[in-house]
């Protein structure tokens, strides 16, 4: 009886643990996904809430064969965003999600397509860096390349 108990105990902790992992990376792809409704709703508010203090924007700008780093600002997207037309339309449609996580770190890695008032603009990935901290998980880095060639649209 003792040796079933063990097992069945051992049984459901294993089962467990994908759980807790599949947690965080939900967790994870709301953060990402709330960003991403912020920028189609316009809210400053929303966006902002999504990023860590001193949080990193980059984004890579192709020059045939190489490519250069741009980097900006958390407070200036935010305010760009904010400040666009009311009847702008900004849609980035992410095309998939791949997360990992160790601990209180998680990467993903999200292909995109960007609309502009309902037309494409661009494509491209974002590479997202975020940290588990005591308000929940927070960017701390966002890089990503544009281009209009080789997108699936």
């Amino acid at each position: 009886m003792k040796i079933k108990s063990i097992l069945l105990l051992l049984v459901a902790f294993v089962l467990a643990v994908p759980a807790f992992s599949q947690s965080d990376e939900a967790k994870v792809k709301a953060v990402i996904e709330s960003l991403f409704d912020g920028m189609r709703s316009k809210n400053p508010d929303q966006i902002a809430a999504v990023f860590s203090e001193n949080a990193i924007m980059q984004t890579i700008e192709s020059h045939g064969e190489y490519g250069e780093v741009k980097a900006g600002s958390v407070e200036q997207f935010v305010q760009g965003i904010g400040s666009l037309p009311a009847d702008t339309e900004l849609d980035e449609k992410i095309t998939d999600y791949q997360i990992k996580i160790d601990g209180d770190m998680a990467t993903a890695w999200t292909p995109y397509e960007f609309y502009l008032n309902g037309n494409f603009s661009h494509c491209g990935v974002n590479s997202f860096q975020l940290v588990r901290m005591a308000e929940g998980w927070k960017v701390v880095y966002i890089i990503d390349t544009r281009r209009k060639e080789g997108c699936v649209s």
